[in-house]
Formats: structure tokens, C-alpha cells, sequence
């Protein structure tokens, strides 16, 4: 089964996306996918308080830039694997392979293949941009393009969609 769990920034997408995982029974492990890079004080303490919300209930892999190979590699040993978030992902592609296109492009397709491989249980953590303004500069544009595009091929290999609203999950593709 594949969930995507979408909303806006601050609306308990995470804490949901763990009730989740935390309530599939598929044996074998829960993995917890982390694309976010403790580059500051500030997301050093985010990283950490949403580690002490997983609570040695996942295994935590750590992986900003190979997102595709992380689960393919995971899950030949797990139940369910859990990725946080998609958001950061594409970030960091367009940052740290600005450069390089191609390989973004690459990233985003050899992701969509594992996941059209349905092999194990996968729950995504996005956010929506696809209600706030247009960026008014070239980055910000490419950034929501990439983000928009990604998020709509999931949503449509997905069985279940939620779109958290204030805390509140609401049911956009039902199971």
C-alpha cells in the first residue's frame, strides 16, 4: 500500500504519517526515511525532537540525495518505510545538484520506478504547493514545478491521499 500525506507547513503531516506506520502489521521492521540535514541549530533541534517522537520504534536511515536506492535497499528487509519528507528531497536536489539537471531529473525518475514496484508499504510526507503564491524568481518557480509535478505522479500511484488540514486528516483518495 502506498499513502501520501500532504498539507501545509506546521499541520501534523508527520505526527499522522507515524500513527500510521506505527499501526501497519506487516512483519519485519519499520524504517523511517529522513531527507532532512541538520545544517543549522535550529533544524539540528527539529532533526532531534522528531527523533525522540520515533522512539526506537524505526529504523532511522538518513539519506537527503539517493532517495531511490534508500528504499530500494530497505525494503528487502522491512514492513513499511516511512519517507520525511519529499518537500526537503527535491530541495536538496535543486541545491546541491544545481549543476545538474540531468540528474535531478534521474533522482525523481529512478523514485517514481521503485515506487511503481509496490514491494513493500510506503507512506510519503509532502507538502502542498499548489496553494500559496508563484515564487517571483526562477529557483522558487523551478522549486514548486519539481515539488507540484512529484507530488501529483505519487498522489496518483497512491492508494490513499490525506490532506492534513490544521491538525485534522481529511481523506482526499480513499483506500
Amino acid at each position: 500500500m502506498i499513502t501520501l500525506v500532504t498539507g501545509g507547513i506546521r499541520n501534523g503531516k508527520s505526527r499522522y504519517a507515524l500513527g500510521l506506520a506505527r499501526q501497519c502489521n506487516i512483519p519485519g521492521p519499520k524504517y523511517f526515511l529522513a531527507t532532512a540535514e541538520p545544517l543549522d541549530c535550529e533544524m539540528q533541534s527539529r532533526i532531534a525532537k522528531h527523533q525522540e517522537e520515533r522512539a526506537g520504534d524505526f529504523v532511522t536511515i538518513e539519506e537527503p540525495l539517493h532517495l531511490a536506492q534508500a528504499i530500494e535497499k530497505a525494503q528487502r528487509e522491512c514492513g513499511v518505510i516511512l519517507v520525511d519528507c519529499l518537500t526537503i528531497w527535491v530541495s536538496n536536489l535543486l541545491f546541491r545538484l544545481a549543476d545538474m539537471p540531468d540528474e535531478i531529473k534521474n533522482e525523481i525518475k529512478s523514485l517514481i520506478q521503485i515506487v511503481e514496484l509496490k514491494k513493500t508499504d510506503l507512506i510519503f510526507v509532502t507538502n502542498e504547493v499548489g496553494l500559496g503564491l508563484i515564487p517571483d524568481n526562477p529557483l522558487g518557480r523551478r522549486y514548486i514545478d519539481a515539488l507540484g509535478n512529484l507530488n501529483q505522479r505519487i498522489a496518483h500511484m497512491s492508494d490513499e491521499v490525506v490532506f492534513m488540514v490544521s491538525g485534522i486528516p481529511m481523506r482526499a483518495k480513499p483506500r
